[in-house]
Parts: structure tokens; C-alpha cells; sequence
């Protein structure tokens, strides 16, 4: 999984000096717009089918054709929507990428339930093999299409084929062969139950891009793509290990649920190992932040540098916000949807609101930093929300929530020593060795973290 996000994050780098601000900003807006359409697929019956005690094989057949008419349905409506959406933005051509987004959305639809079954059956090798060409895949076809001038062409269209890559290899891995019968009666618990959290699927992706939306809306697709530069690389390789730990997370605490000790020790061990990869990568962000930012460029030469504060706030945003998620697992897994969808819609408000304010009161050139500000501010609150229903709920205490992060922080704090001290050393050299010494530290912080751990699981 390090190794794909890490080509897929390079190849975006790449991609960059073939796009323009504006083409990026564009094709940012319609991925954000159907990644929010996409979490209507499969209605919240992925998370259903996890935690459910057991399973028939009717139950699976009669899934399958609700999860693809469904999908059907979604991809006309989004069909339907998508000239008024541009009108909206007032991006001409803007509708006709959405022809690419409907596609996807009865491809990942299909993939549902052999992805569900195997995350039920704890087959995480295999899920992983099925994201990493997934996304391998994805990322040689926004390279290529890239390369011969796609613009804005080459970020949708690989988006889309993502959906494609990953029914591709789910079919693969977890051969699913569904019957010709329906019967809704048999479905109708798990589809109760995927409803809502379906429901807190949209509202979480709704938070999650609605920063791109109402940048976009507000300063325009250039500044956007200020911004989305300093949001991926400050977000993206943290997003990664979040959705790889959660997604083995929920199986595990929808088994241990009934024991609060078992599952105070899953969760205790989920942020562990988050914070562990995640804590000392935004450190090292924030470090490398302004000469990063410098190195970037556009299809047109110009510098990305306007990303560098944007990409230090957001970059402490993605280790509050890695942690705040854990408490979506958390609750899906202890049969607690509602909870889920009380939490997303809270977060939806606070972050909408303040980005809205910030949009109403703010210029295009400080608009994106107070935006990325924005979301510190909202992950933090969440994050102290989450430790008070965990101390209410599960007797889980903070101190034990806090000599849980102990190590990884203190990794941290070698690692910006490391850096600091080399920079009084070789003093104030060219952005590429600035970037490099970050890099060297990382490197070596990760080691003195992860390497006991493996010579540990080795052993």
C-alpha cells in the first residue's frame, strides 16, 4: 500500500507540470463533486454486510441487483444534474465530465459485495493486492492521458477507471456469481441499516470535499488548485493509512463490541499505529512545507509556492483528522449508525459554516489559508468531542488514550530535532536539500518506530 500511494502521489506531482491551474481546478471540482455522489453506492450495505452475524446466499443475490439499480439510478441522476452543476460553477464544458463520473458509479456498485465479503472475512492481502493495482492502475492511465494533453481529461477519466480497475481485481480475488432472483423482504434489515450509514458516508464525504466545493465556488478553479496541491500533499498519504487501518478496524471491533476491554485494546491499537505512521509524516510536511511548495510547478512553469502555508495547517490538520476518523469504525462496528451519522453531520456544519464565513469575508489570495485553518480548528473539536464520548461510553480514559501516543510523539520530536540541527549545520542551501535532509530524517524516524514492530510480528 506505501509503495502504490507513493507512485500514485509521484505521478500526481507529474501530472501537475502538464495541466494548468485552471484545467486542475476544474477536474479538482468534478472529482470532489463525484467522490460525495459515490458514497451513495451501495446504500451503506457494505457496512451492513460486515457486521452482520450471519449471511444467506439470498440475502447476497437479492443485494446485488438492489446495489446495481441503485447505482443506475444514481449514475441518471448525476447525468441529469450535471449541466445545472456547471451552470452553477459557471464553467463551461464543465457537464460533460460527468459523463465519466456516472460511469464509474455501477462499476464500483458491482465490486460491493466481493470487497464486502472479503473484508468480512478478515482477507486483508487480498483486499490489498486489489487496491494497490487499483490504484497503480489509475495512476498509469492519469500519467498517460496526461502526457498526450488530456488536461482536465486525464485526472477524471483515471478517476473513473479506478472504479473499473478495482471491480477488475475484486471479481479476481472474490469470484461473485449472483442469481437470477430478488426478494426485498430478506434484504430489508440490512438495508435499514445501510441507510444510515449511508447517510454518514454522504455527509462525511460531503465535509471532506467541501472545501474544494466553496473554494471553487468562491476564488475560482485557479486558486483551487492552490489549494488542492497544498490538500494533497499534505492529506493524501495520511488518508491512505486511515482507510487501510479503518477498513481492517470495523471487522474487528463489530467482533470484540460486546467486550469493552477487547475493544478498548483494538481501538488503543488502531492509534497506535496511526499515530505512529502518520505523526512524524506531518511534522515532516510542516518542515519541507515552503521549499516543497517552491519545486512544484504547472503546465505553464509557474510555481505552486502560494501552497506553503495552505500546506503546514493542513498537514496538522491530517494528524487530527487521521485519529477523529477512527471513531466512525468505531461506532459502525458496535452497531451504533446513528451515531456515525450525528458525527458526520456535525462536522458537515462546522466545517461549512466556517468555510463560509471564510469564503464571505475572506480574498482569493488568503481565502485558501483560512479555509485550511478551517479545518484545524474542526478536527481538533472533534477530536476532543471523541475522547468525552469514549470516556461516557466505553469507560476508555484519556490517559489511556494519551500513553497510547507516547512513542510515535516522541518519535516525532527526534525527528524535528534531527531537522533543526541539520539546518544550523549546512545553513540556508537550495529547496531540493532542504527537502532531501526532511526526507533523510523521516526516514530515519520511521526506522527506530517500525523496525522493532517488524523484527517483533518476524519473530
Amino acid at each position: 500500500m506505501v509503495i502504490a500511494k507513493g507512485t500514485d502521489f509521484g505521478t500526481i506531482l507529474i501530472v501537475l507540470l502538464f495541466l494548468t491551474k485552471q484545467q486542475l481546478g476544474v477536474a479538482s471540482l468534478v472529482v470532489a463533486i463525484g467522490t460525495v455522489i459515490e458514497a451513495l453506492d451501495g446504500l451503506g450495505t457494505s457496512a451492513a454486510l460486515v457486521q452482520a452475524r450471519s449471511l444467506s446466499r439470498l440475502q447476497l443475490d437479492s443485494l446485488f441487483w438492489f446495489i446495481g439499480g441503485a447505482a443506475l439510478l444514481v449514475a441518471g441522476m448525476t447525468l441529469l444534474a450535471a449541466p445545472w452543476i456547471a451552470a452553477f460553477y459557471g464553467v463551461a464544458g464543465m457537464a460533460t465530465y460527468f459523463i465519466a463520473v456516472a460511469i464509474k458509479q455501477p462499476l464500483v456498485a458491482a465490486a460491493v459485495i466481493p470487497l464486502a465479503i472479503m473484508n468480512r472475512d478478515l482477507q486483508y492481502e487480498r483486499i490489498a493486492v486489489v487496491n494497490v493495482c487499483a490504484t497503480l492502475a489509475a495512476a498509469s492511465t492519469r500519467l498517460g492521458l496526461a502526457v498526450l494533453g488530456a488536461g482536465a481529461w486525464a485526472i477524471v477519466a483515471a478517476h473513473a477507471a479506478s472504479g473499473l480497475y478495482t471491480l477488475i481485481g475484486a471479481s479476481l480475488a472474490r469470484p461473485f456469481r449472483p442469481g437470477l432472483r430478488f426478494r426485498m423482504s430478506a434484504i430489508s434489515p440490512l438495508v435499514g441499516f445501510g441507510s444510515r450509514a449511508a447517510t454518514s458516508s454522504i455527509f462525511e464525504q460531503a465535509f471532506n470535499n467541501i472545501d474544494y466545493l466553496l473554494v471553487g465556488w468562491f476564488y475560482g478553479a485557479a486558486p483551487l488548485a492552490v489549494y488542492r496541491v497544498a490538500f494533497d500533499v499534505a492529506m493524501q498519504p495520511a488518508a491512505a493509512a486511515s482507510t487501510l487501518i479503518n477498513r481492517t478496524a470495523l471487522p474487528v471491533f463489530a467482533r470484540v463490541s460486546a467486550v469493552r476491554e477487547q475493544l478498548a485494546q483494538s481501538l488503543t491499537w488502531s492509534l497506535r499505529r496511526l499515530a505512529v505512521v502518520v505523526a512524524p509524516l506531518a511534522a515532516a510536511t510542516i518542515l519541507a512545507a515552503d521549499p516543497l511548495a517552491t519545486l512544484i510547478h504547472d503546465g505553464e512553469g509557474r510555481s505552486y509556492a502560494a501552497a506553503g502555508l495552505p500546506l503546514k495547517l493542513l498537514a496538522a490538520a491530517a494528524l487530527l483528522r487521521v485519529m477523529s476518523q477512527l471513531l466512525y469504525p468505531l461506532a459502525l462496528g458496535s452497531g451504533r449508525p446513528q451515531t456515525a451519522v450525528r458525527l458526520s453531520a456535525a462536522t458537515l456544519l462546522l466545517s461549512g459554516a466556517g468555510m463560509l464565513i471564510v469564503g464571505l469575508c475572506f480574498p482569493a489570495r488568503t481565502g485558501t489559508i483560512a479555509v485550511s485553518a478551517v479545518w484545524v480548528v474542526v478536527y481538533a473539536l472533534l477530536l476532543v468531542w471523541g475522547i468525552r464520548y469514549l470516556r461516557r461510553q466505553w469507560a476508555i480514559r484519556g490517559w489511556d488514550l494519551a500513553r497510547t501516543l507516547l512513542l510515535p510523539f516522541a518519535g516525532t520530536a527526534v525527528l524535528v530535532s534531527l531537522v533543526e540541527v541539520s539546518r544550523l549545520v549546512i545553513g540556508d542551501v537550495n529547496s531540493w536539500l532542504q527537502v532531501e535532509v526532511v526526507a533523510a530524517a523521516l526516514g530515519l524516524t520511521y526506522a527506530g518506530l517500525l523496525l522493532p514492530a517488524w523484527r517483533g510480528v518476524a519473530a
